[in-house]
């Protein structure tokens, strides 16, 4: 796909050898940034953890969180005794919910997952990788063609492969903030992010002046297959695709690209948004989603989301709600997002990180200069519409204040999603790594430095060539003196992964529990269950489906306060055969009063909350202890109901007793199981 765009790019022009050499040169350095940053990234993951000499279950394990249950998918792939066979378990998976037969293709965004699967099983690469290795360098290698495609980016805004460089330089210095792929392999965000950035170059390149109909042809294709890539792979791409398409309005509004041109950019968003609802068995979040609404008929689409049932997504709108103080604050599940880090407003640190490496200086000038531009464009847009001979679409190059359609695209969509970032620090890799190509592009690009020399009246072409070329280089050869030290350093030191309660309770779910049997506990925790040891699930971490939400608010209840006999009826009613309650919830101390778990289930429970501190008037004490405390006394009440059949420094699982009468179960010996075992 590159090689391709790289064609579109310079074919128009006219080649000499000097042409020639230099984009050959340019090509190689963003081809050596991209290899490098996926080199860095490996050799982090790698240091982190010492990769290639934990166990088997640690390193699944290490896929935390969600991750552990997108990863669970590829490992059923490969162990299934045909491709055929595993993908018919995952169309008809009755092992991630309990009770419940779902067809992960239409729920998940987990093709990367069933690619990976197939592709690893016909190579005749096993011998020579394991699988592990396979799905993990695949990730990692995305990170080039994500420095790659904002090396494409940064090119064509400025003209000079010297702004990819720098955009290179900077995503790299920059990692803690442009990327997390080191430490979250398995996280959607990883996969569709560097599909996104290669969108992006697609728009940039097809939005570029005097581009031929086979060239726009060709872009067009390119871009359809990125958006694709990116839409199949990211749950949350409807809301992306929103975000740009708001920005096709704006720059239609403003007379800065054709109405072929925005005609063209709606399609293709459309057209791969159907594609991937038949991909996932006409999923009804997609063909109800905003951006489906937005471009093609609002209205229409709104009468018909009733029909559809569309409530898949609701906890986002709730969230968006909650957030800026539009709804309720109770709700458990916008709650339980707004208590997260990941979806609290962007830290200000993260500014100071931004401007240690230089990137925050030229992003903010080149961001209020192309600002002020676009004021005075829109000004004078107005004051057009009501003048006589108005000039037509697309010709905004003859008026006096003018601005070319990639640089005013790239500048809204470094203003969008930067507003999105400073109010959702997740959001922040979507913006960070197109910060990186837009100040580079302002450090190399003609425009400023021209309206700069014009100002003091020097602006001569020697001049231009003289600053644009100076200035990055100046930067690039401080940036490598002040931080190579740093990356050196970085790179060789080593940890371990060290997480011994964990592997013990892995290790004793796989050999002392029927493989059938079901567990009920936190999200996370049971995403790591069903990788580890293929276990049945009552609830998983993809949040993205309403009766799962529902289930996981009742399974919460293990730490909310509530009577043992509803406890063991809710998680009954899961089929739950086991259920395994961590201290580190029951006691959490990571987030403060009001964001802790059993703060939102009391909440959500009409219930006052623990420790010092104001409760709303409407909250009432609850008439029972809180669960996941009172379970560990072995009272009467919880022995004939659950029996403790593992512990240890951090983990308590229970095994749910049948329906017996009270007496029976009390007379009853507890099977405690040593923890040796």
């Amino acid at each position: 796909m590159n090689i391709v765009l790289c064609y579109v790019i310079f074919s128009s022009g006219v080649w000499t050898w000097r042409t020639v050499l230099w984009v050959a040169i340019g090509w190689t350095v963003g081809i050596s940034l991209g290899m490098l940053s996926c080199i860095y990234v490996a050799t982090l993951h790698e240091n982190d953890l010492w990769f290639s000499n934990i166990k088997e279950v640690e390193r699944e394990i290490s896929f935390r969180t969600e991750c552990g249950l997108y990863y669970s998918y590829y490992k059923q792939m490969l162990r299934a005794p045909s491709i055929q066979q595993g993908l018919s378990e995952l169309i008809n998976d009755n092992a991630t919910e309990s009770k419940r037969t779902i067809n992960l293709l239409r729920r998940m965004n987990i093709y990367q997952e069933v690619f990976l699967g197939v592709l690893y099983r016909i190579l005749p690469i096993q011998a020579y990788l394991e699988p592990v290795y396979f799905y993990i360098y695949t990730v990692f290698s995305l990170q080039a063609v994500y420095v790659i495609a904002l090396f494409i980016t940064s090119w064509l805004l400025s003209g000079s492969w010297l702004a990819g460089a720098l955009t290179g330089v900077w995503y790299i210095l920059n990692r803690v903030d442009t990327t997390r792929v080191e430490f979250t392999i398995s996280l959607r965000e990883n996969w569709s992010l560097p599909f996104f950035a290669l969108q992006i170059a697609a728009i940039t390149c097809y939005l570029r002046p005097h581009l031929k109909p086979i060239q726009q042809k060709v872009v067009l294709w390119l871009m359809f297959l990125a958006t694709l890539c990116f839409c199949l792979t990211w749950q949350f791409n409807q809301f992306i695709l929103l975000v740009q398409a708001l920005i096709i309005f704006t720059l239609d509004c403003l007379d800065l690209i054709s109405t072929e041109q925005v005609t063209c950019l709606y399609l293709v968003q459309v057209s791969s948004l159907l594609s991937v609802w038949l991909l996932q068995f006409c999923n009804s979040m997609i063909l109800g989603s905003l951006a489906l609404s937005f471009i093609v008929a609002a209205l229409f689409v709104k009468h018909f989301q009733v029909t559809l049932q569309l409530r898949s997504d609701e906890h986002i709108f709730k969230f968006i709600k909650s957030k800026f103080g539009l709804g309720p604050t109770r709700d458990f599940d916008a709650s339980l997002y707004l208590c997260e880090e990941a979806f609290g407003l962007l830290p200000l640190d993260t500014f100071d990180r931004l401007a240690g490496t230089l990137l925050a200086y030229p992003y903010l000038v080149t961001l209020i200069v192309l600002l002020v531009m676009l004021a005075l464009l829109t000004l004078a847009n107005l004051c057009d519409s009501s003048a006589v001979g108005r000039p037509p679409k697309g010709r905004f190059e003859e008026r006096p204040i003018c601005m070319r359609a990639d640089v005013a695209y790239n500048l809204l969509h470094t203003v969008f999603f930067g507003l999105l970032a400073l109010s959702t620090m997740r959001m922040k890799y979507l913006w960070t790594g197109h910060m990186c190509a837009f100040a580079a592009y302002g450090v190399c690009g003609k425009e400023l430095w021209s309206l700069c020399l014009n100002t003091i009246h020097c602006n001569t072409k020697t001049k231009l060539r003289l600053i644009r070329y100076t200035v990055p280089l100046a930067i690039l050869g401080f940036l490598c003196c002040k931080f190579w030290p740093k990356l050196m350093t970085e790179v060789s030191e080593l940890r371990e992964f060290y997480d011994p309660d964990t592997v013990e309770l892995m290790t004793w779910i796989s050999s002392k529990t029927p493989k059938k049997a079901v567990f009920a506990g936190s999200m996370q925790l049971l995403a790591g269950i069903k990788l580890c040891t293929g276990r049945v699930l009552t609830n998983h971490p993809h949040y993205e489906d309403r009766a799962l939400r529902e289930r996981t608010r009742q399974v919460y209840q293990i730490y909310a306060r509530q009577s043992p006999e509803e406890v063991h009826r809710i998680l009954r009613a899961a089929g739950a055969d086991f259920v395994v309650m961590e201290d580190s919830v029951c006691y959490e101390r990571r987030h403060g009063r009001g964001c802790r778990l059993r703060d939102l289930l009391d909440l959500a429970n009409g219930h006052i909350m623990d420790g010092p501190g104001d409760n709303d008037p409407d909250l009432v004490h609850a008439s029972h202890p809180r669960f996941c405390e009172s379970v560990k006394t072995d009272g009467p009440a919880y022995t004939a109901l659950f029996s403790r059949v593992f512990q240890n420094k951090t983990f308590h699982v229970y095994k749910l007793k049948r329906g017996k009468k009270r007496a029976k179960a009390d007379r009853e010996p507890v099977a405690m199981e040593d923890k040796t075992q």
